[in-house]
């Protein structure tokens, strides 16, 4: 199954309406119905302040002020301000509001988002880079955030403000107000029309912070190799490129984002010369007062301003939405490594491959019509050339991948229809660079292993002991306390190892797989490895992948891996001579 999330590259413009928008925005609100309705109760008041005003302050301007009346002037400016004070409060009230509600989107959504990558298989992480995988967990959930905490309500109630002032305008002189909402309905077009280019520009930008997070990311992490071979050049060029690209993306994302807040302003200059123009003409000519022009010059004001409020509002809606998009694009994944309903046991070898083939995503084949068994408590070698399907072929063993053709049977059934939990209780991995944990030595040969979880200092040790592993933790100065700090260099690879086979071995599996696991181990400590794995339960299946050959002296069968195919290879003079001969022939 292909993985790979969308990089950007060729995407078509999505022309996205308001109400497409909103609608694609529901499903992360669900949840804060009580808070949008508190925040909804509080854009009426702010708006219904807004609306009220323009119509005391127009009367006031017909009666008190034509007529004299001091009094009545001073009770129409009490009453008015009375109601922007209701306004403000209200605002500050949705404010607050509103900065609760993002926030908790934004941690359920960043819950969501990681939770899914945790259910996603080994192949989705092989087919992007782990950059923008962060990228997508924190930029693209913040800009989100921030439309919802900050701007949403302020983009609801400037709709809500603004088709308010619109019947208002329309009712009190209809020409008047048709003429004053004529530059609105041209800036509207152009938005609609201009919206899936903004759209576009804005999901390009959070690709290439992506793929710059990605480089930076992939640089650090192998920076060791980076100055052991004096390339920082190598890395500051492809920083460099991607640094360029996502410059020019978010220029890019810059200028269409804010092509609307001048045009806007635009048409709030025109409405209101137009307003002022044509209101002049109908006072003279007897069909309207000037306390009535004052007001509409406040109700062109209170729609153009949030207009041009909206401006910067939209830009943040269109960036929220462009990472929705690619946030939607990972949570919309299914694992494609089901857990299948339970069957009857179909044999008794701890592992088994009938018919199985298998080959990466984009990859050549590696395992062709591949059938063996491997029987309880004997230990077996996969040998072959690099890149002949021995770690493939223990990645099957593990359920790591799933055969395109074929099965694996683990003690006889289909190794599909284990829970992930029961699964792992029954194998133990090792892989030749092995992953841990910032913390100490204890936080990780215990990871993954609730059985010791709560013992204490004394009573771990003890349990160490008697799985013959107390002469291991002696390599570390600090014992269980030893720090570990991953990208550090607080331990060895050789340390990083043995740390691994002790939280293996502690797990007791019924197969253990060693990939490689003695590579960088001295040979002192190689052969105290081999007494402790002497001196695992009867029943325990070992499966060794070795390239030195003086590492499976003592294994009950040898299995030659080459060109798809999985072979007994018989004595150990055999394993040579295929080995050799598969050498020549790769």
């Amino acid at each position: 199954m292909n993985y790979t999330l969308d990089s950007g590259a060729g995407n078509p413009a999505v022309k996205r309406s308001l109400m497409a928008g909103l609608r694609k925005l529901a499903p992360v609100m669900d949840g804060e119905r009580a808070g949008l309705l508190q925040a909804m109760v509080a854009i009426l008041i702010n708006s219904g302040a807004a609306l009220t005003a323009p119509v005391i302050i127009s009367h006031a301007i017909d009666t008190s002020i034509r007529q004299g009346d001091r009094p009545g002037l001073f009770r129409w400016a009490a009453l008015a301000l009375l109601i922007y004070v209701f306004g403000v409060v209200a605002s500050y009230f949705q404010v607050r509001v509103m900065g609760g509600v993002g926030r908790r989107v934004l941690y359920n959504l960043r819950n969501a988002l990681f939770t899914k990558l945790q259910q996603l298989p080994v192949a989705f992480f092989n087919q992007n880079k782990a950059g923008d995988l962060i990228s997508r967990l924190n930029n693209d959930t913040d800009k989100l955030n921030q439309f919802v905490g900050q701007a949403m309500m302020q983009f609801v109630g400037s709709v809500v403000l603004m088709t308010g002032v619109g019947i208002f305008l329309l009712s009190l002189n209809p020409r008047l107000g048709a003429a004053a909402l004529i530059p609105a309905l041209g800036v509207a077009i152009i938005t609609q029309l201009t919206s899936g280019w903004v759209s576009k520009r804005n999901k390009q930008s959070l690709q290439a912070l992506g793929g710059m997070s990605a480089e930076v990311q992939e640089g650090l992490g192998n920076f060791k190799v980076i100055v052991a071979f004096h390339r920082t050049d190598y890395f500051r060029a492809k920083f460099a490129v991607a640094n360029e690209k996502n410059y020019d993306a978010s220029i890019s994302a810059g200028y269409a984002n804010n092509l609307f807040m001048p045009l806007y302003g635009l048409a709030a200059t025109m409405a209101q010369l137009i307003v002022i123009a044509y209101g002049i003409y109908l006072i003279q000519s007897g069909q309207t007062t000037v306390g009535l022009l004052v007001g509409f010059l406040l109700y062109v004001n209170s729609f153009y301003g949030p207009l041009r409020q909206l401006a910067t509002v939209w830009a943040q809606f269109q960036m929220a939405l462009a990472g929705l998009d690619r946030i939607s694009e990972v949570l919309a994944l299914e694992s494609n490594m089901p857990v299948l309903p339970a069957g009857a046991a179909e044999g008794e070898a701890v592992i088994e491959f009938r018919g199985v083939r298998f080959e990466y995503p984009g990859g050549k084949e590696v395992l062709r019509d591949v059938s063996f068994a491997l029987e309880r408590g004997k230990s077996y070698a996969l040998v072959g050339p690099t890149g002949g399907g021995k770690t493939t072929a223990a990645l099957l063993m593990a359920r790591l991948y799933d055969p395109a053709e074929g099965t694996v049977l683990l003690d006889g059934r289909d190794i599909r229809t284990y829970a992930p939990e029961e699964r792992t209780r029954k194998i133990g991995f090792i892989l030749q660079e092995p992953f841990l944990f910032s913390g100490t030595v204890r936080d990780n040969i215990l990871y993954g292993n609730g059985d010791f979880a709560n013992h204490t200092a004394e009573q771990l040790a003890k349990v160490l002991e008697e799985a013959n592993l107390n002469s291991l933790l002696a390599r570390f100065p600090e014992g269980l306390t030893t720090p570990v700090t991953v990208g550090g260099s607080s331990i060895s690879l050789g340390q990083k190892q043995l740390i691994a086979f002790m939280r293996a071995v502690l797990l007791k599996p019924e197969l253990l797989i060693l990939d490689e696991a003695t590579a960088n181990i001295d040979t002192v400590t190689e052969q105290l490895l081999e007494e402790i794995l002497q001196k695992l339960p009867a029943s325990t299946t070992k499966v060794i992948i070795a390239h030195r050959l003086n590492t499976i002296d003592n294994v009950d069968q040898i299995f030659f891996v080459n060109s798809g195919g999985i072979t007994a290879a018989g004595s150990m003079e055999h394993a040579v001579d295929l080995l050799m001969h598969g050498k020549r022939e790769s």
